[in-house]
């Protein structure tokens, strides 16, 4: 690692990456500055507390005739008044990605976590895996782990876990951000198409995969799910490095103990390594589960160390997070977005509230409430696939966003349980309040704040 003192200032540094970039580059001794358009917790507070000065909105004035280097982030793009400054004066500029790689991941044993569904999660785990079992390791990770005070740091081994994102660098480098991080312990969890704003097609998605694949050394180890047919494509088109599997009789395999799978007993090539008992659930978060104790035992973390270390996990912040209970109404938020996502988490929450049910002789239901916000819902791409995902609810409520430019009405008679679709957040939450009874799970599903509709929901139920 390095430690320059030279001035970064950071475009976009309110994002969970970069706001990660940017606490990493504070701790190697780094001046550090940046701008957002949107300056605002917790990002915000957390970045001023480590004494990074921040700047609202994009104005040249905002860049220091002292900055070395600027950090661009991916959502800057020509024409911003920053990066037009940038360009005219030849100051020296880089992506997130790759001034990681050049300042920490080049002298680290990177242990790189992909996938289209539980990168965030798997890479929290796997951390604190690693933190438990004292190795120390340093991580940025897109979301807030909540086994740790922050959702970044350097570390102190050469161990470095990394939530590995394939949306693309910057709008100079239009390779996936993973390309950057040449791993020794890859994992991939699963593979759909998504991003429809920079992929083509899932053939697209594919092909930076197995660009990532390439530079995974032949003692290095990727791990990934068996039944994928995706993944294992794109690992046939060439592989060099050792391989394991999880959905595999001589891979990592998993028992449910619970039908919520709260409980389930962990093997690896037949022989049982030992039980987890936590406070997940779904059999989503089991995946992800065996995905990070077989990239610690790469790492010399012995199963059984992992899987007690799991029994003291708390879910990243925003996957599952119960925000309270009103009059016997639970309501939790959720960072699902892909209809495959939707779907997993939806079965979980059955799972859930059957074993509840029949423990407590209640008739709880599960009410799903979604805001199609990523561009590729926004887009479209996913609508056909997306009334399906609820086959598990109840009730559905759907938010017509002014950013949707499709008919969320569409789905109403395409969606097995009853689904309504509102445009305003007040009778939304309305519309919400008068369906629910007692014992029912509201699950509201964004990658956005929802205008807090959370905490709007709790209020009008204690009303």
């Amino acid at each position: 690692m390095t430690n320059k003192q030279q001035h970064i200032h950071i475009l976009g540094i309110c994002g969970t990456f970069m706001g990660g970039i940017a606490a990493i580059a504070k701790q190697l001794g780094f001046k550090v500055s940046g701008s957002d358009a949107n300056v605002y917790p917790p990002m915000s507070t957390q970045l001023e507390a480590l004494g990074i000065e921040l700047m609202h909105g994009y104005s040249a004035k905002h860049l220091a005739t002292d900055v070395d280097v600027v950090i661009i982030g991916n959502a800057m793009s020509r024409g911003n008044e920053m990066v037009e400054h940038v360009l005219d004066r030849n100051i020296p500029y880089t992506s997130g990605p790759q001034w990681l790689l050049d300042n920490v991941l080049k002298d680290c044993w990177v242990l790189a976590v992909s996938g289209t569904h539980g990168k965030t999660t798997t890479s929290s785990m796997l951390a604190w895996i690693l933190e438990y079992g004292k190795l120390s390791p340093g991580f940025l990770i897109g979301g807030v782990p909540q086994n740790f005070e922050c959702s970044a740091r350097i570390g102190e081994t050469p161990f470095f876990v990394i939530e590995a994102d394939e949306y693309d660098s910057a709008f100079f480098d239009k390779r996936s951000k993973f390309v950057h991080y040449r791993p020794r312990t890859l994992v991939i969890n699963n593979m759909e198409f998504d991003h429809g704003d920079i992929f083509n097609d899932l053939t697209d998605i594919q092909r930076q995969f197995h660009h990532l694949v390439r530079m995974v050394p032949c003692n290095g180890l990727i791990l990934s799910a068996k039944h994928d047919e995706a993944v294992q494509e794109t690992l046939n088109q060439g592989c060099w490095s050792e391989q394991e599997h999880t959905d595999d009789k001589y891979g990592w395999q998993a028992k449910k103990l619970i039908e919520d799978g709260s409980q389930f007993d962990v093997f690896f090539n037949k022989v049982k390594q030992g039980q987890v008992d936590w406070q997940l659930m779904g059999d989503f978060n089991i995946d992800n589960a065996l995905m990070a104790i077989a990239a610690a035992r790469h790492v010399g973390i012995p199963s059984q160390v992992a899987i007690e270390a799991l029994s003291q996990f708390i879910n990243t912040k925003r996957r599952f997070e119960h925000k309270g209970t009103v009059n016997g109404v639970e309501v939790y938020d959720d960072f699902a977005h892909h209809p495959t996502a939707i779907a997993k988490t939806l079965a979980g929450v059955r799972a859930k509230i059957n074993a509840r049910n029949q423990k407590n002789n209640q008739c709880g239901r599960v009410i799903a409430v979604l805001e199609p916000r990523s561009n590729t819902m926004k887009s479209g791409v996913h609508k056909e696939a997306l009334p399906n995902s609820f086959d598990e609810a109840d009730a559905v409520f759907l938010y017509q966003g002014d950013q949707v430019h499709w008919s969320v009405s569409e789905l109403i008679t395409q969606c097995k349980p009853a689904c309504v679709v509102e445009n305003n957040i007040k009778t939304l939450v309305s519309a919400i309040v008068s369906e629910v009874l007692p014992d029912d799970i509201v699950v509201i599903m964004s990658n956005g704040g929802f205008e807090n509709i959370h905490n709007k929901l709790l209020l009008a139920l204690a009303e």
